[in-house]
């Protein structure tokens, strides 16, 4: 028997993620919303019987056992702290909270449930031309790991911003081209299993208004993102991210690795191989998978829904198991809630930086871990 399914959230990745749940068997009991109207418009659209605006009662519900938390980010720790004290299994959205005090609540308490599924969405670990560029890295392909010299990512995609302003147009609200720069660097350590000491970087608001968004407020959450990592080995990792490529839809991704012995490259799906000596590229992987359901009508990028739908079939293979009620092997890939705190230090170290125009050292934070008392106290603090 698959876990019963609560949802927290009414944006684009709730209207992605109900469709893929049901297509892999698990039931979807309960939809949360910011408001009742947005929480009974989604639950409508997306046949889901049980609909609120309030935290505990999708959380209290006896036939909700995993909970999926893909609504604003300035929510992810105190629905993850709560749902984990209570028994809950937790897959939490990207970012893991605003800073890195809500990722430690979040880490501290999956430490104190170690019994209990807590991951971030981190969907690129499971997309297959990644999870074979993985493979290619370890059996090195192009080289030894410790001789990987460069990575060198671009993304281009559409406007990041609603037709109406919500959290995603606020830069203090976790909104804007950072939210998907956690991704990469998650991507970055999954890929090459180092983390950065120091990174420089530059953001840029450059879309102030939208014909819909045109009065008092401004949008205030960068749509521009360029920024140098320096790994632990002396690698170097250079991102440029935008959000200015017309028409809204369009995506495109390109990740290098260069290594001693060539160089692993994927483009959008796709992984290539060219090695010393190679006249032009191989194809190592290419992506041929179509999706089974509709999201012709999704701003989200198909590469992030395919790895969603991978790692989603994931944990149905996880909760899958007869000997136990889930097993680790599975989803032992997926980002951790301390995955989910390193992101935050290099995403405020690039915010840093931005500010001074230098280079900046990564620092985890250093505040004493919370015990068992000081979580409870803070999940019914989270409820008053």
């Amino acid at each position: 028997m698959l876990p019963g399914v609560g949802v927290f959230g009414t944006g684009e990745i709730a209207n992605v993620l109900v469709p893929l749940l049901r297509e892999k068997g698990f039931e979807v009991r309960a939809i949360w919303g910011r408001t009742l109207k947005e929480a009974k418009e989604t639950a409508t659209a997306q046949n889901v019987s049980f609909h609120t605006n309030v935290i505990d009662d999708v959380l209290l519900r006896k036939d909700v056992d995993l909970v999926f938390i893909v609504c604003q980010p300035f929510l992810h720790a105190e629905i993850s702290v709560k749902a984990l004290g209570i028994g809950k299994h937790v897959v939490c959205d990207k970012p893991a909270g605003l800073h890195q005090q809500d990722a430690l609540k979040m880490v501290r308490a999956s430490q104190y449930y170690p019994t209990l599924i807590s991951l971030v969405n981190h969907p690129l670990r499971f997309l297959p031309a990644f999870t074979h560029m993985r493979r290619c890295l370890q059996e090195e392909l192009i080289g030894p790991l410790p001789e990987v010299v460069l990575m060198d990512v671009r993304v281009q995609m559409g406007t990041l911003f609603p037709e109406k302003y919500n959290w995603m147009c606020d830069a203090q609200m976790g909104g804007g081209a950072l939210n998907l720069v956690g991704s990469v660097v998650d991507l970055v350590t999954f890929l090459l299993q180092q983390q950065a000491v120091r990174v420089h970087g530059v953001l840029r608001a450059y879309t102030k208004t939208t014909p819909a968004i045109n009065g008092i407020r401004q949008i205030t959450a960068p749509d521009f993102c360029n920024f140098q990592m320096e790994l632990a080995s002396g690698t170097l990792v250079t991102v440029a991210l935008h959000s200015h490529t017309v028409p809204a839809k369009a995506f495109s991704q390109e990740v290098l690795v260069y290594g001693s012995k060539g160089h692993l490259v994927v483009r959008g799906g796709d992984l290539f191989v060219l090695k010393e000596g190679q006249p032009k590229e191989e194809a190592v992987y290419v992506d041929v998978q179509d999706l089974h359901f509709a999201t012709n009508n999704s701003l989200l990028p198909r590469p992030y829904i395919k790895g969603l739908c991978k790692m989603v079939g994931a944990l149905k293979e996880a909760f899958g198991s007869k000997e136990s009620s889930w097993v680790k092997a599975p989803v032992s890939t997926a980002a951790t809630f301390e995955d989910g705190l390193y992101v935050q230090a290099v995403v405020e170290a690039i915010r840093k930086s931005n500010e001074s125009r230098q280079w900046q050292r990564v620092q985890l934070s250093t505040d004493a871990p919370l015990n068992h008392d000081q979580i409870i106290r803070y999940a019914r603090m989270s409820t008053m």
